[in-house]
């Protein structure tokens, strides 16, 4: 199995804030997104691949108002009051990696064996102007991220990945990088699926993506 890099995940307390900080960080505007009404959620994305990482995209995600998710708490630790206490204090921030996997029910299995609980595979889809995507993704009932964000959610997708459709924004992915107190389980992890594209250092938990963008070149710290 070889995973890769699929999209990072940067938490906003309103997809306004995230749009403005996006704009302000990076000196880009985001693209458009969509809805999520499984997990009650919305998002605006834009294309950061490169030869190394030839799918990734970044996603500014925020609870949709007014939007009660389908189950019982939404992903990326969204529902969690401390963290969204932190967004709406301090502002967006990176909070996630997810990697794309050829086989998620194989890839959920390979860290069953290691003791690793991510979760049941959910089916998600949303509409875009150029059709329906369609993917499946690994999801908590209590939606936790695991392992302070540094272990990826899993993704699969359909006949269509979203990456491709998108215009260049010229924001690049240049490197992901992580540290973790227990970083002997979490690199078994990555073995066991195949990612070999996150540096993963003994440390502090913590992700850090370094980004080219029109301001320079930029590292976002978890």
């Amino acid at each position: 199995m070889r995973a890769r890099i699929d999209h990072l995940v940067v938490g906003a307390d309103s997809l306004e804030q995230g749009v403005a900080w996006c704009e302000a960080t990076l000196g880009v505007t985001p693209g458009p997104g969509g809805e999520h009404p499984l997990m009650g959620t919305h998002n605006r994305l834009l294309r950061i691949a490169t030869v190394d990482f030839p799918r990734a995209y970044f996603e500014i995600i925020a609870v949709q108002p007014g939007r009660a998710p389908q189950r019982p708490r939404r992903w990326f630790d969204l529902d969690d009051e401390t963290l969204r206490d932190r967004l709406r204090r301090d502002g967006p921030r990176l909070l996630h990696f997810v990697a794309g996997v050829p086989d998620v029910r194989g890839a959920v299995h390979a860290w069953q064996a290691l003791g690793m609980d991510r979760g049941e595979v959910v089916a998600a889809s949303r509409s875009t102007p150029r059709g329906l995507l369609q993917w499946q993704i690994t999801v908590r009932p209590d939606g936790q991220r695991l392992f302070d964000g540094v272990l990826p959610t899993l993704i699969e997708w359909g006949e269509t990945h979203p990456a491709p459709g998108m215009p260049e924004s010229g924001v690049t992915l240049h490197a992901l990088a992580a540290s973790h107190p227990e970083a002997v389980r979490l690199r078994a992890a990555y073995r066991a699926i195949g990612l070999d594209a996150v540096k993963l250092d003994e440390g502090p938990a913590q992700l850090r993506a370094t980004l080219e963008t029109p301001r320079g070149r930029v590292t976002l710290a978890s």
